[in-house]
């Protein structure tokens, strides 16, 4: 089964500082038929406009995954850790029994455009921690890289979950493909562009496909496009 949703099948909310496009219930957007896919609990596509973000705020029991799209992102927590990331860049923080942290746009000048996911971890009452990895983006042209993934390697932030996040830029009228394991779901969302879901469904920038039993997926760019592929398991 594959179900399309379209920016509009989400929410979006902006003020002078902040355009966020949520595609779960978040915040002041809220439907009881949208909370989660699996264990993926919140995905925003938030533009922070320069010297502004989001101050200092508490997180428990989920794995929050910060992905840079453009210009910069802050990070600094109650564990004394602080780091900045780029596009090419990821942040993983296991919230675990509690930490305060703050996300902003240090520059002058640049709007900064990141995607922030979380999941539910595997394991509850885990100690909080940080880190963030680079990864080569002259790799994503045509092929999905693992950005994030249960087994850390150099260019994969480690998360406690069973789930892989990839990206990939797929040029115009080329595409991918994804095999799947029994069991499991897909999610897709379209950071830019637009693609032809298994020669039958479209989704352009901001929507996403949410899949499950399906074992084989080929995606193909209707124009050049972004696109973020994350494997999941089926429970939540």
């Amino acid at each position: 089964m594959i179900q399309i949703f379209p920016k509009e099948a989400g929410h979006s909310a902006s003020n002078e500082w902040l355009e966020s496009h949520f595609s779960f219930s978040f915040g002041p957007y809220y439907d009881p038929e949208n909370i989660q896919f699996g264990p993926l609990r919140v995905l925003n596509d938030d533009i922070i406009q320069p010297r502004n973000g989001f101050g200092i705020h508490p997180h428990r029991e989920a794995e929050v995954v910060s992905i840079a799209l453009s210009g910069q992102l802050k990070h600094e927590d109650s564990l004394g850790n602080s780091g900045v990331i780029e596009f090419g860049q990821v942040q993983r923080m296991t919230a675990g029994t509690g930490i305060l942290h703050s996300e902003v746009n240090p520059s002058e000048t640049m709007p900064g455009r990141f995607l922030q996911l979380w999941f539910f971890p595997d394991t509850k009452q885990l100690p909080p921690s940080y880190e963030d990895i680079s990864y080569d983006t002259s790799r994503l042209k045509n092929q999905l890289v693992p950005i994030v993934a249960p087994n850390a390697s150099k260019g994969i932030a480690k998360i406690h979950q069973d789930v892989t996040v990839y990206l990939s830029k797929i040029d115009a009228k080329e595409g991918i493909e994804y095999k799947q394991k029994e069991g499991r779901r897909i999610f897709v969302y379209i950071i830019d562009g637009s693609v032809l879901v298994n020669n039958e469904y479209s989704a352009g920038k901001y929507g996403s496909a949410r899949i499950e039993d399906i074992d084989f997926l080929q995606i193909d760019a209707l124009e050049d496009s972004f696109i973020m592929l994350i494997d999941l398991p089926e429970g939540e």
